[in-house]
């Protein structure tokens, strides 16, 4: 995008905080891109990331899904690799899969295994690891349950997690959703997160919330209005 339509667009946000409903609006006013562009939700947390017992980390099923195919790998055996196989899944094997891994193809988008496959699959921990694909009981992806996992994550199911600076980012959709569905995959994800305050964490918790579009200006979204 131009600056000259990115300076355009930004003369559009006032200063204050908008209402959800508000915000995603405006968002759908911007001039875009010509391709469709994803929505993005930051939200900066009143928690030291520095302290394990504030560590921030979830997962939740969009209503409307995040407008994107998701590539699932299954890693598993016996009567749970039929399982997977027949409930739609893009890949599934076993150390099969492991080794072909290790030569450095990660050509999907999420990784399920059952539990008893995690002893094998931390032989790649060095190659899923820094890419967010290793499986984690967390968010679902360490579970014997593959079709209601594989289902999900097919439906879009989206993880969070705080960085260092105590921000959470995540994906809510595209911008071809408009705004009544980005707002409700936005609270569908704001409720979770809520949820998800440590007991540690004092004072304010939602400082800053704050929804972008790839090209466009952020918009504040007032926290006091999310629920």
């Amino acid at each position: 995008m131009s600056g000259k339509k990115y300076r355009k667009n930004a003369e559009k946000v006032k200063t204050q905080k908008y209402p959800p409903q508000e915000a995603f609006e405006l968002l759908e006013q911007f001039e875009g891109s010509k391709f469709d562009e994803s929505v993005d939700v930051a939200v900066r947390l009143g928690v030291d990331p520095k302290q394990s017992d504030q560590m921030v980390r979830g997962a939740v099923v969009l209503p409307h899904g995040t407008g994107k195919k998701v590539r699932v790998l299954v890693i598993a055996k016996g009567e749970k690799l039929q399982e997977a196989e027949s409930s739609g899944v893009d890949y599934s094997g076993g150390e099969d899969l492991i080794n072909k891994i290790k030569t450095g193809w990660v050509d999907f988008d999420k990784v399920i295994a059952t539990p008893d496959m995690m002893g094998s699959l931390s032989k790649v921990a060095k190659v899923l690891g820094p890419r967010g694909l290793m499986p984690n009981p967390k968010s679902g992806t360490v579970t014997f349950e593959l079709k209601k996992a594989i289902d999900e994550q097919k439906k879009g199911k989206v993880e969070f997690r705080i960085d260092k600076e105590g921000i959470l980012h995540s994906m809510i959709g595209k911008k071809s959703f408009g705004a009544a569905k980005l707002c409700e995959n936005f609270q569908a994800l704001m409720e979770v997160v809520v949820k998800q305050k440590p007991a540690t964490s004092k004072g304010v918790y939602l400082r800053t919330v704050a929804v972008s579009s790839t090209h466009s200006p952020s918009v504040l979204i007032d926290p006091l209005k999310l629920m």
